[in-house]
């Protein structure tokens, strides 16, 4: 399952939620605090604060271009797991 550390005021967040949505992905949303100094759930996946975070099993990203990359090339239509 996919997790995605989030909040919904976040611009690059948007960017991630709506490729996933694209996608028609299925994924768990963790909303944190706009906060940075409060985001101790992403600290402890990521090793830093900045949103969005994507997780995927092994695989942690922490930046939007990349997860939308990642989702591309990992589960679009004849991906190695779509």
């Amino acid at each position: 399952m996919l997790t995605l550390y989030q909040f919904e005021g976040c611009p690059y967040c948007k960017m991630v939620r709506q490729k996933l949505s694209d996608m028609e992905m299925t994924y768990l949303s963790v909303c944190v605090p706009q906060d940075r100094s409060r985001r101790d759930a992403v600290i402890g996946v990521s090793g830093q604060p900045s949103v969005p975070v994507l997780v995927d099993g092994d695989t942690v990203l922490t930046d939007e271009m990349d997860i939308i990359a990642y989702l591309e090339r990992t589960y679009a239509r004849g991906g190695a797991r779509a």
